[in-house]
């Protein structure tokens, strides 16, 4: 995966970044709040953060990570710990935006910013197309890996709204799936891809 570029230094590693986007794009303010390196501190932090359109105001240990946060603190265990390691993509988030692994992010590090996790996809009881992509083209099997595979390639139909399948693929690299292959995977954000662009 190739590096995340962009002009200034930027305090998230570059592990946790799933996918390329602008400048200037992802967790700014998270950036100028300067949290990078305070893991070493034992008195907590008060961050303000923003999952899926609601606030939240909490203090937290500076070692907290934003996957640890967002399942133990504010509950969202759609979010899933695969390998700690920024590895597996299991733990895919947005972060203003922009699909992070939030295994290698800190909850300070999001201070700020805005979060989208799984459950924030769908509305008012439905499912988001690419929700419905992935049942209807059978691109799960287990389902672990499929929340960081959906928030993966959201991230990507932001961007590219009519991608290839090498452009899917590529976007995906960094999310394992260990029952199968990723044919289906392909088909379903394909087939999302096209019902999305059908309802603009």
């Amino acid at each position: 995966m190739a590096p995340h570029k962009m002009g200034a230094p930027l305090n998230l590693p570059a592990s946790a970044l799933v996918t390329h986007s602008p400048a200037g794009g992802v967790g700014s303010q998270a950036r100028e709040n300067g949290h990078g390196g305070r893991s070493g501190m034992a008195e907590k932090v008060p961050i303000t953060v923003t999952v899926n359109g609601v606030q939240h105001r909490h203090e937290v240990e500076p070692r907290l990570l934003l996957v640890h946060y967002l399942r133990e603190v504010l509950h969202l265990t759609g979010t899933h710990v695969g390998c700690d390691t920024s590895q597996c993509g299991a733990c895919t988030v947005l972060l203003d935006g922009q699909a992070v692994k939030s295994c290698t992010l800190l909850a300070v590090q999001a201070d700020g910013c805005q979060v989208t996790t799984i459950e924030g996809l769908g509305g008012d009881g439905q499912l988001h197309p690419l929700q419905e992509a992935f049942w209807e083209k059978h691109g799960l099997q287990c389902g672990f890996c499929t929340p960081g595979m959906i928030m993966a390639a959201y991230d990507l139909l932001s961007r590219r709204p009519n991608p290839s399948e090498e452009e899917v693929r590529h976007a995906l690299e960094g999310n394992y799936c260990r029952c199968t292959g990723y044919h289906n995977i392909v088909q379903a954000v394909l087939y999302a891809a096209e019902k999305m662009r059908g309802s603009r």
